[in-house]
């Protein structure tokens, strides 16, 4: 079984056009192959009042945006256009370039609401890093969910109790949205290869802990069960499968992927191996060149 061997704290920041978000404290040194972890509110604006992230460049990665509240339109370098809506998950693959731009809905601007939803950047292995830029736009309609025992879950990459979700990952990448009513269980089968971390974001979660590790802002004792609560991320130890038993009502991501074992070399929405990969994207930017 996976235990808990790293509780992370969250901080908020302001992103793009001065929106809020719920981040992992040192997101980007913590668990391979993810970079970021922005919980997207929840924000409730007035009529006129939403932001977004306007035009902006990435290389070099993917991102995944999963809305549960709000509606969001975007549209990019090439010509693509869309909207996300509650449930809705765009799991786009920078590739080698593209801009574009997140932005409020123009009709969900005009009248305000609750905007909520997460952010995910996944780094891609060196040999993927240039590759034709793509998106897979999958509608809640479409997007796999399963339901047993007090558990409900939607597989946005991955497995769960079952069912498969039909996102291409270009590594195997777990993703899973869990609603948990107060005291059910779910054991979740996570591949003994794979680095694996629970991000809490409503109520409080147990999950058996069998070592014993100090860690701040708690010490964790032998054979005790571990709380997450609210705002905290979860780094887990190896192992074929982890237990979750729910305190209270609770939604949590259970997230896992491969350790790439390759040097990082980051500035802003650029990720890439070597400084110099990073200045050539600098240069394709400015030069025009960068999405072509």
């Amino acid at each position: 079984m996976r235990s808990v061997v790293q509780i992370v704290p969250t901080h908020s920041v302001l992103e793009g056009g001065g929106f809020k978000v719920r981040r992992p404290y040192s997101m980007n040194r913590i668990l391979s192959p993810f970079l970021l972890l922005d919980e997207m509110g929840p924000n409730v604006t007035g009529p006129g009042e939403a932001v977004g992230a306007p035009w902006h460049p990435h290389r070099g990665f993917e991102t995944v945006t999963y809305l549960l509240d709000g509606r969001m339109q975007h549209e990019d370098s090439a010509g693509n256009k869309g909207e996300l809506n509650p449930g809705d998950v765009q799991w786009m693959t920078a590739g080698r370039g593209i801009i574009h731009s997140e932005v409020p809905h123009d009709e969900f601007q005009k009248i305000g609401g609750r905007t909520h939803g997460f952010q995910i950047w996944v780094n891609l292995p060196a040999e993927h890093k240039m590759m034709a830029p793509r998106y897979q736009e999958i509608p809640a309609s479409e997007s796999p969910t399963v339901e047993r025992e007090g558990v409900w879950a939607r597989v946005i990459a991955g497995e769960c109790m079952g069912v498969t979700s039909s996102i291409d990952t270009v590594i195997p990448i777990t993703l899973i949205h869990v609603k948990m009513e107060a005291g059910a269980k779910l054991n979740q089968n996570i591949d003994p290869l794979l680095n694996s971390m629970i991000y809490v974001f409503s109520g409080k979660v147990t999950v058996f802990n069998e070592t014993r590790i100090k860690t701040r802002p708690r010490s964790f004792g032998f054979g005790v069960n571990q709380q997450i609560r609210d705002g905290e991320l979860a780094i887990l130890s190896e192992g074929p499968e982890v237990e979750i038993q729910s305190n209270t009502d609770s939604e949590l991501l259970i997230l896992a992927g491969p350790e790439l074992n390759e040097p990082i070399s980051r500035y802003g929405p650029f990720v890439m191996n070597t400084r110099e990969e990073i200045e050539q994207a600098f240069l394709d930017y400015q030069n025009g060149t960068f999405a072509n």
